[in-house]
């Protein structure tokens, strides 16, 4: 038990020393990831799609 609190007594210590973003820059940084994940996914539909179409005219011939 005596290693488990100090396992737990350390990870405060260090979480204390994290240097955390101010909310300004969490707002960014959110905005940068959800637009990049949504423009990630688009891309990715229309490749699958592309080769989608691709193979059902390769078996169509």
């Amino acid at each position: 038990m005596g290693k488990i609190k100090q396992f737990l007594s350390d990870v405060m210590s260090e979480m204390r020393k994290t240097s955390w973003p101010k909310s300004k820059e969490l707002t960014k940084y959110t905005v940068v990831v959800v637009s990049t994940v949504i423009v990630m996914a688009i891309f990715f539909v229309l490749v699958d799609l592309g080769v989608s179409e691709l193979f059902r005219w390769y078996i169509d011939l």
